[in-house]
């Protein structure tokens, strides 16, 4: 699910090729892109006859708060005809180590029908390709195969999925009547690269991603202020914990694009100095996230789980 993906530093062709080895099909919604975008060659030059692209036009003002993003994501579920459904966003990656795995889960749990869907674990990738971020305010684990159930639903603006029983195709923001999955963990993980884009095309990123979530009036209210005007600021990536492992061999032709180390900081204050600050960046969380990573060797604190673990 895309719009203005590759315009917008998506890697949304690698993260396609990632996990082509292990599905039958693959369903892709594109939204109403501007001209100068080229997402769809960037998927047809894929080459692979499993790829289905369905054209959409989005309708922000119908589905506000980020809920065309859930939308969107049901539009391509309700078209997929398999027994358990892959969902990746357009900057996720599936390391090709963890595929065969992957496989054996799926088959080892066909028959387990208390099993609602697979957990992944996270790597969200910050600045460049070397540091993450893993602080509380990030999620650690999200559900990224479900089955295929008519009544199971993405949810709020596409993180996650819930059931949803008699759904109007409207609220995806529902919490009332609407269940967690029960899950098991997958054993693999997600390489989340939604973070890593020149600083200038961050900025327009976030524009557009306000947009979606806040609206039209508030955004331009915004852009008025100057507040997209800037170059965002990851801060200093040398506080941040970093990755020392490899990357899914899909995304070397991409990550071979950073040229904009010179724009980055490895020193000086470890919050960002951007006008419209990160969650993460507020004292309050500054200090709860030292407090786990320190003291409670990585115990998250009221941490959210939209999903009911089981052990398989």
């Amino acid at each position: 699910m895309g719009r203005n993906a590759h315009k917008l530093y998506y890697p949304m062709r690698h993260s396609i090729e990632s996990i082509l080895p292990v599905v039958d099909e693959f369903v892709v919604v594109l939204g109403d892109s501007d001209q100068d975008d080229t997402t769809r060659k960037e998927i047809l030059g894929i080459g692979s006859d499993k790829i289905r692209i369905i054209d959409t036009v989005w309708d922000i003002e119908k589905y506000p708060r980020g809920m065309e993003h859930a939308h969107q994501t049901d539009i391509a579920k309700a078209a997929c005809t398999g027994d358990w459904l892959f969902y990746l966003q357009s900057d996720e990656v599936i390391h090709e180590k963890h595929l065969p795995l992957i496989r054996e889960r799926c088959e080892a749990l066909y028959g387990d029908r208390e099993i609602e869907g697979l957990l992944f674990r996270y790597r969200h990738f910050w600045g460049d390709y070397n540091h993450v971020q893993d602080t509380h305010c990030w999620y650690r684990n999200e559900i990224r195969i479900i089955r295929n159930d008519p009544d199971i639903h993405s949810w709020q603006s596409a993180q996650s999925f819930r059931r949803i029983p008699d759904f109007d195709g409207l609220s995806y923001r529902r919490i009332e009547q609407t269940f967690k999955l029960k899950v098991a963990d997958s054993g693999a993980e997600v390489f989340h690269y939604g973070w890593v884009r020149p600083p200038e095309v961050m900025t327009r990123k976030i524009k557009a991603f306000s947009m979606n979530h806040r609206g039209r009036t508030l955004v331009e209210t915004q852009d008025r202020q100057g507040l997209f005007r800037v170059r965002f600021d990851y801060g200093n990536l040398s506080k941040l914990t970093r990755f020392t492992g490899t990357h899914p061999k899909v995304m070397e032709p991409w990550i071979a694009q950073f040229d904009w180390r010179d724009e980055l900081r490895y020193s000086g204050p470890a919050a960002t100095r951007n006008p419209v600050k990160n969650k993460h960046d507020r004292l309050k969380y500054r200090i709860l996230s030292w407090i786990e990573k320190y003291l409670l060797f990585g115990l998250r604190l009221g941490e959210f789980h939209n999903y009911v673990r089981v052990r398989r």
